[in-house]
């Protein structure tokens, strides 16, 4: 395929301050000379990539993160889905599609050892291996191991890991499945399309409260992806032997906060065996292929859907990333470029 002279790649303009909204004018989209392949390297043309809630974080430059910030004046990074267009010196063949994580442009550069060459039979979809199913998948088995029978919570239910979190805890047979949300509007779409079986509200009174409603036999099983309140409330209704994964902190993500303290009884923990398991994909990379065997029988069979949002063209990636904070979508948020 012609490559052009340049392209399109977005780069925060500013650092925005901690705690403070983002904005589009945090960004500024530029056009840049297309870069030229090495040795080594493949030339990739971007098709989708995603926007996740952690971006906001890494325009801190304060946070404790295992991936380096974001760098005022360069270009963002991300997951991204793309053809590769030149490989000098093998690596892949043109045409075929790879994953990599240099998103926010048009054009990418890559190491062939760190592009994702992908099954283009695996998923019916290729913009689904952007799905945030991995963490999901970890947080559900490994980290909160769902069980036959258990009520489960899920914290953050309608966003792109709690979407997905709920339903593969169906499958793993829990008995009854509750998110949290933020808006009505959510959290019919949570209970019409995705399985679950009750909702409790942010902003909708305390979510302690709402929770023992919703399950009056307590919690087995929490997949937190918020922490603050409603970790606390789930702390407060859990069994004896309940298994809490942390699997992220969006009460501190949708601000940049560096921090996501919560105050927690540590007595309340070890009278009750009550286990916190604080889990991330980095260290459970060995998951991505089980899942996407699992993803892939589950979208053909329709026990599995993924639910998402798609932007069209680079210039909306930053207000996608905006809505997002926002909580305007149900799902996965991704940019066709």
């Amino acid at each position: 395929m012609p490559v052009p002279a340049v392209h399109r790649e977005v780069r925060l303009a500013v650092r925005p301050r901690p705690a403070r909204p983002l904005s589009v004018d945090h960004f500024e989209v530029v056009e840049f000379p297309v870069p030229e392949p090495g040795p080594g390297q493949l030339l990739v043309r971007n098709r989708v990539m995603a926007v996740t809630a952690v971006m906001r974080t890494l325009m801190n430059s304060e946070a404790d993160l295992f991936m380096p910030p974001y760098v005022a004046g360069e270009a963002l990074w991300g997951l991204a889905v793309g053809e590769v267009v030149a490989a000098p010196g093998g690596g892949a063949e043109a045409g075929e599609l790879v994953e990599h994580r240099f998103g926010w442009r048009e054009y990418a550069v890559v190491d062939a050892a760190e592009a994702h060459r992908l099954d283009p039979e695996a998923l019916p979809d290729p913009a689904a291996h952007l799905s945030q199913g991995p963490s999901a998948w970890m947080g559900v088995v490994r980290g909160a191991e769902v069980r036959s029978g258990d009520t489960v919570f899920v914290t953050g239910a309608a966003g792109g890991v709690g979407s997905l979190a709920g339903q593969i805890a169906r499958l793993r047979g829990a008995k009854r499945v509750i998110g949290s949300t933020g808006s009505p509007r959510k959290a019919e779409v949570l209970t019409r399309e995705l399985g679950y079986d009750a909702v409790v509200l942010r902003g909708a009174g305390p979510i302690e409260e709402q929770l023992r409603e919703a399950a009056p036999d307590g919690l087995d099983a929490v997949f937190d992806n918020v922490g603050g309140e409603q970790l606390r409330a789930a702390l407060a209704l859990a069994r004896r032997g309940a298994r809490f994964a942390i699997v992220g902190a969006l009460s501190g993500q949708a601000t940049g906060a560096a921090t996501a303290p919560v105050e927690i009884d540590t007595v309340a923990l070890t009278a009750r065996g009550i286990t916190l398991r604080g889990i991330a994909l980095y260290d459970h990379m060995d998951v991505i292929p089980e899942w996407t065997a699992e993803f892939g029988r589950g979208l053909r069979a329709g026990t599995l859907t993924f639910p998402h949002v798609r932007l069209s063209g680079i210039e909306r990636a930053p207000r996608a990333l905006c809505e997002l904070l926002e909580g305007r979508h149900v799902g996965a948020v991704l940019v066709d470029l």
